[in-house]
Formats: structure tokens, sequence, C-alpha cells
């Protein structure tokens, strides 16, 4: 099976504009009320709470905003993340993981709503024990998560288990 988010993340460079536009109106508001000769109105903490708010949404999209791209046909597992905003340039954030079915140790998926995401755990001949990736998969629709994990349950069964 194949998912791709692509449809879902083209709203994160609004998303990005937006925050930014946010943040730069109310850094010239506070510079015109800190300007004005009145000495009623005194800047405060509360002006700088929007830029504050702002800031953090900035940095939660900035986290959440990556592509997700998952393919399980064929005799290898496949996971990519990728940065959005400058995605059709260049590649940026990227984090890739392609391995045969059978190297599939095992994996762990959460969903907390506003953030989930699929950590997975390969089996490695050098290291002992397992490596483990962790990929963002926030903006997935339901539907693709359920396969996604579906998908990967099948794996897991299909694979033989080694025996000592």
């Amino acid at each position: 099976m194949r998912f791709t988010n692509r449809n879902e993340v083209k709203i994160i460079p609004s998303i990005y504009i937006v925050l930014v536009a946010v943040f730069v109106t109310n850094v010239f508001v506070n510079i015109e009320i800190m300007a004005s000769s009145e000495s009623e109105q005194e800047i405060s903490f509360s002006h700088f709470v929007p830029n504050i708010v702002t800031l953090l949404l900035g940095l939660y999209v900035h986290k959440i905003g990556q592509s997700f791209d998952f393919d399980s046909d064929g005799e290898t597992l496949n996971f990519k993340n990728n940065g959005v905003f400058f995605s059709k340039f260049m590649e940026y954030r990227v984090k890739k993981a392609e391995f045969p079915k059978r190297k599939l140790g095992k994996f762990h998926f959460v969903d907390f709503g506003i953030y989930s995401a699929l950590t997975i755990y390969i089996k490695s001949r050098r290291k002992q024990g397992y490596r483990k990736y962790t990929f963002n998969t926030t903006f997935l629709t339901r539907k693709k998560k359920k396969g996604m994990v579906d998908s990967l349950n099948k794996v897991l069964e299909t694979t033989p288990k080694p025996t000592a």
C-alpha cells in the first residue's frame, strides 16, 4: 500500500504566511504604542502575548508541518518525512528509512489528535538490538493511518520468526 499526505500539507505554507503577518503586524502596533507621546498608554506584558502565542504556534506548525510517504509494495518498506515549505525547491528536514520487510522488528503508533507519530524498530546485524526511527504522521487522514497500521501488522504477521 502507498500513502502520502501531499494534498493535506498544502495548507502549511499559507499558515506560515498568516502567522508571520500577525507577528509583524503586532510588532508594528507595539512600536506605535511605545512611540506615542501619550503617557496614558504604557506598553505592558499583555501587548506581547499575541506575539508569544504566534511564535509558539509557528514553532508547532514547523514541528508538525512535514509530508509523509509510506510504501509497502514489493520486498521493502519505505518511509520518508520531508519539510513542506521549501519542498518544491529542495529537500530539507528529510528522514528516510528503506529496508526489507523481514527486518521490521516492531512498531509503535501514537495519535494525540494534534500530533501523531510512527516509531519503527528495525533489526540490525551490526548493532545489537533495534534501530529506532520516528516519523511524523500528523497530517495523514484517519483512513490512511488505519491502513498503514493494518499494513504494518500484516507485515509483522507474515514475517517468519527466527528460531533459536
